[in-house]
């Protein structure tokens, strides 16, 4: 793999590089109705669906404009658990966005925090980034406990931000800074 050096590993969690292997664990993770909104706008419910998902992040890296990695289990290279990814890199402003996804069987058992914390320092160190952002919707207490338990402090709510199904949702925006004092514990 060229580029940046892959993250370490965090709570028991190593970050990897999706493969093409990982397809039938992409077609889990999407299954259930309300993950539908983490596919970017590209629908998963086939087996070339999910192989086009694992390839759309690999430009996503080769531009430079995205990094996303499979969470999985610090004693193995086994089944993807979740996803932790940075997108809209800003080199100009130090900047990237931050979003993060689990398996159901994964939920609840700190994948996702870990996976982020271990996503965060990569990108300070390895990116030069100085701002990550992300935002979940305030009616997802589990989505801001991750970001919580990763170091991200809560910034204020975007009223109206999101768009689902009609019904227009406020957004919980939360930052992390490489000179926050998480960085150096």
């Amino acid at each position: 793999m060229t580029g940046p050096r892959r993250p370490h590993a965090s709570g028991g969690v190593l970050l990897r590089p999706w493969r093409p292997s990982d397809a039938p664990a992409v077609l889990r993770a999407f299954a259930p109705a309300e993950m539908a909104r983490q596919s970017g706008g590209h629908p998963v419910t086939t087996r070339a669906e999910a192989l086009d998902w694992i390839a759309r992040w690999e430009r996503e890296r080769t531009a430079g404009t995205g990094y996303a990695w499979a969470a999985v289990r610090a004693t193995g290279q086994g089944e993807a658990l979740g996803c932790v990814a940075v997108t809209a890199v800003n080199q100009v402003h130090g900047c990237g966005w931050v979003s993060y996804w689990t398996t159901e069987a994964a939920r609840g058992s700190g994948v996702a925090s870990a996976g982020v914390r271990a996503l965060a320092r990569w990108a300070f160190d390895d990116l030069g980034l100085y701002r990550l952002e992300l935002g979940h919707r305030t009616d997802n207490p589990a989505s801001c406990a991750v970001a919580r338990r990763a170091g991200f402090t809560a910034e204020g709510i975007e009223r109206g931000k999101l768009r689902y199904e009609g019904v227009r949702h406020d957004v919980e925006r939360h930052a992390r800074l490489a000179t926050d004092p998480v960085n150096f514990g």
